[in-house]
């Protein structure tokens, strides 16, 4: 079936129709269609594929079938059933009916979706917002307002701590220098399994341990030479097993000719180990306090940050912070992953952006935690109007300010920004199962794509809906 012929229900209020009638509206508009495609051809080309040996996919179906995962917020598991057996998606692929028996394998669809970037995907974005501003009349000189905020990805990690983290780095230590041992036939981790059991048997023995509330003096010093010793056995053993993985390490490379690049992975854990045993003797043994910039929160996501935004009921969140702005019309014009930065550090970033991609943004509208003076000069020499709220104590210029009718009301509308992280967040991005800091780019990407392209399906709808109205003409109460 031409996918222009697809008939989409309008009276449904899942998810999938405003996702498929989004794309459809892609596809069938020839001057959109002609710029995403050529983006597409640019991020999966097929000469990067052709020496897989897996089966590939053309540009279309991975367009499609990525923009479903994030618009769902579903798993690689749900999005092979509903590519394999959901008929309007099935369509939209280009399958035909119940004779075409093709099926995507999980393995084809996790490797094919994994190929676009960032950038690309950026790119394809400020296309697919364009043409939800022609569908809405919108000018390309025309002004509009946005509004800009926060909010906190998670990373898929467990709580850290710093005994924890040392089991991670040492097993993984032991499982790379087991496996690398056996693939070249060197003997000393025979009971690789055992050592780990036996490390985290002290682990445990360790994190049991509680420091002692008793207002007698002599029991609080009893409890704390127990943790003393315990951490102590604890870090001995983690300390032999390091050194046995570093002279395999050496043996490797020396009797085996194993290049050192090739063991970047065994690297990583060992030195995620030796920092790790570092800081339980500094905090444990000596008593300091470890500075918050020396901590590392995941050593398999290394990119994981700390926050605490104050949130009642939140009192902190592992992941990185993203900054969206979002226009009038409830597009996600520009987003920024913020790695180690603050609101006020990219305030000025997310307007410059914004604007470069969208020359018709004349006022931003942000909450105080943007606010700097700085911010407040530099931002007036970008836009209309500037509705950022002052920290502190106000001026009698400030208090103007913040007083005039215009920007009360786009401070009012700041609050719709929320609408739209709620959105995103319930679609997938309240965290990014992704590993590495490029999947987690990848991902925030993909996933505010897939808003955009949703949002564009919910306008068509929408319009077909006040068309199929008029046409119908004022509903009549029988006499």
């Amino acid at each position: 079936m031409d996918i222009a012929e697809i008939v989409i229900s309008a009276r449904s209020r899942d998810d999938i129709p405003a996702v498929l009638k989004g794309l459809q509206y892609i596809y069938i508009n020839t001057h959109i269609r002609t710029k995403v495609f050529a983006l597409l051809e640019t991020s999966l080309r097929s000469d990067a594929r052709q020496d897989t040996g897996r089966p590939g996919m053309d540009l279309w179906k991975v367009f499609v079938l990525a923009t479903v995962k994030l618009g769902l917020g579903c798993d690689y598991d749900r999005l092979q059933e509903l590519a394999n057996q959901h008929g309007t998606l099935r369509q939209m692929l280009g399958h035909s009916d119940w004779s075409d028996t093709s099926t995507y394998n999980l393995q084809t669809l996790k490797d094919n979706l994994r190929l676009f970037t960032p950038q690309i995907l950026d790119r394809i974005n400020q296309v697919v917002v364009g043409g939800g501003h022609e569908l809405l009349k919108k000018s390309p000189e025309e002004g509009f307002s946005g509004r800009c905020d926060s909010f906190v990805v998670e990373t898929d990690v467990h709580f850290p701590t710093d005994i924890n983290l040392l089991l991670d780095a040492i097993r993984k230590s032991i499982e790379e220098c087991a496996q690398w041992s056996e693939d070249n036939g060197l003997p000393g981790w025979r009971q690789s399994a055992y050592n780990i059991r036996q490390f985290k048997k002290q682990y445990r023995t360790v994190q049991k341990l509680k420091h002692s509330t008793s207002k007698d003096e002599e029991k609080r010093e009893a409890k704390a030479q127990q943790i003393h010793e315990a951490h102590g056995v604890y870090l001995r053993q983690a300390e032999g097993y390091l050194e046995r993985a570093k002279d395999t390490r050496r043996r490797l490379h020396e009797q085996c000719a194993i290049p050192w690049a090739a063991m970047e992975q065994l690297h990583a854990y060992i030195e995620h180990a030796e920092r790790q045993i570092d800081q339980v003797r500094r905090r444990v043994l000596w008593g300091e306090t470890i500075p918050h910039d020396e901590k590392v929160f995941s050593i398999f996501q290394p990119h994981t940050e700390w926050i605490s935004k104050g949130k009642a009921g939140v009192p902190v969140e592992l992941g990185l912070k993203v900054c969206i702005l979002e226009d009038a019309m409830r597009f996600i014009l520009h987003h920024e992953v913020m790695q180690k930065q603050t609101d006020e550090q990219i305030a000025v970033l997310m307007v410059t952006e914004g604007q470069a991609r969208f020359p018709g943004l004349r006022m931003v509208s942000m909450d105080k935690g943007f606010h700097s003076p700085l911010n407040q000069t530099e931002l007036k020499q970008h836009l209309d109007k500037v509705i950022l709220p002052k920290k502190g104590r106000l001026s009698q210029a400030d208090k103007q300010r913040e007083t005039d009718p215009e920007f009360i009301r786009l401070r009012h509308q700041h609050s719709a920004v929320e609408s739209a992280i709620n959105a995103l967040e319930a679609h997938g991005l309240d965290q990014c199962p992704d590993h590495g800091i490029g999947g987690f780019e990848r991902y925030v990407s993909l996933a505010v794509l897939a808003r955009n392209i949703q949002r564009l399906g919910v306008v068509v709808l929408e319009q077909e809906k006040e068309r199929e109205k008029r046409k119908r003409g004022p509903y009549k109460k029988a006499a």
